[in-house]
């Protein structure tokens, strides 16, 4: 398949007389340059409002020169992988030196944007999670495959290794050791003889780092087998071998639903030192009352809080630092919970997020009737950690 790509060239003028006054020298003036290049033009209707142009040439190649009437101007070069480089740099440079002669100098501001590159194998856009497009340097499909619960891609990066994407969200990268020692509380704990509980980390990331202090036992509840063996034969910069096997000397990996298993925990009366919960970033939505992710979320923080020892911790995602209205409203979620919580806060770069993170951590040893929950929000480069403890009547 072809691909093509978008080169757009942006001028801002300092008046706003550009339309209707100066339309009679402008546009023939910059017609003339696509005419050199033998780009046959069609105006289109704008009611008014600027000029509106198409330019097609003999090679398939399309510009689209748009002047509007509140002084911007945008010229979009559509063109192949094939076509001649340098020849589009002189046609973009042409148009360019033309339009300051044609202005005399009320040009504010120009930018040429790199050219966004479509239809390409290798998807290498993918947004952060306040809507920003960041364009990776992704080069090859190591994996991708649909299972029954969510599309499973593995990219490489030239950069971050290879990167976990599930249902088009960046997960975490082989480069990303700072999400996993974030969300385990950035050194500041001590697993060695705990029991400790993981919700999701089915790349196996937390269970390798973790495995190396010596815990009692931790137990991971991960619903997605495909993603398991997906990461075991791709993701080993992440997980090592450590999901060759689903059981080992102080590890058990339950490959089942997380929330059935953890009502069976609280009618058992089982506990752990430590729940970290690995399932899902805090949402963007700020409509908790519409949005089903928020009320997932509220099911796991509260059943997580039920199988916590009294001198546990929590940790937890969280989401991008700009997402003040949704961390806001995470908190007062946390104000609804039946015992107070306390928390804090804290900042972590992640390598292959590229926008900053919230996440928890629990600084002050706790009195023994207080559970201390830490809520790690896993963003795209810094971690903020909020951290807070609970008290039981």
């Amino acid at each position: 398949s072809a691909v093509g790509g978008n080169v757009l060239l942006v001028f801002n003028c300092s008046t706003l007389s550009l339309f209707p006054v100066d339309s009679a020298t402008t546009i023939p003036d910059l017609l003339s340059i696509f005419h050199e290049q033998e780009m046959t033009e069609t105006a289109h209707e704008t009611n008014g409002h600027g000029y509106l142009g198409t330019f097609v040439g003999k090679n398939g190649r399309l510009a689209i020169l748009r002047v509007h009437s509140h002084a911007l101007v945008t010229i979009d070069l559509q063109c192949y992988e094939e076509d001649n480089i340098a020849q589009l740099d002189n046609l973009l440079n042409a148009l360019e030196t033309k339009l300051k002669v044609i202005l005399n100098g009320n040009i504010t501001r120009i930018k040429r944007l790199p050219a966004l590159v479509r239809g390409a194998e290798v998807d290498r856009y993918w947004p952060t999670a306040d809507g920003r497009l960041v364009e990776y340097d992704m080069d090859q499909i190591v994996y991708e495959e649909d299972s029954a619960y969510q599309n499973i891609k593995i990219l490489h990066s030239q950069q971050y290794g290879n990167v976990l994407i599930l249902d088009n969200d960046l997960n975490l990268a082989e480069s990303d050791l700072a999400y996993t020692q974030a969300i385990m509380g950035s050194g500041r704990e001590n697993y060695a003889g705990k029991e400790v509980l993981i919700l999701g980390g089915g790349d196996g990331g937390i269970l390798f780092e973790m495995v190396k202090q010596k815990p009692k036992m931790i137990t991971i509840v991960y619903i997605d087998q495909k993603v398991i063996d997906a990461c075991k034969k791709y993701m080993r910069g992440t997980c090592g071998n450590i999901l060759d096997n689903l059981k080992g000397d102080c590890y058990q990996i339950l490959v089942e639903d997380c929330v059935p298993v953890l009502k069976k925990y609280v009618q058992e009366g089982k506990t752990f030192d430590y729940v970290i919960n690995d399932l899902t970033a805090i949402p963007i939505s700020t409509q908790p009352e519409e949005d089903s992710t928020w009320e997932f979320l509220r099911l796991i923080l509260d059943l997580s809080i039920k199988v916590l020892h009294p001198s546990g911790k929590y940790f937890t995602q969280g989401n991008a630092e700009t997402l003040t209205e949704a961390l806001s409203l995470y908190e007062e979620q946390l104000g609804k919970l039946s015992c107070p919580v306390a928390f804090s806060k804290e900042v972590t770069c992640v390598p292959s997020y590229l926008e900053h993170y919230c996440g928890p951590a629990l600084w002050n040893k706790l009195p023994d009737d207080l559970r201390s929950i830490t809520t790690v929000s896993t963003f795209k480069s810094i971690f903020r950690t909020l951290i807070f403890s609970q008290a039981f009547d």
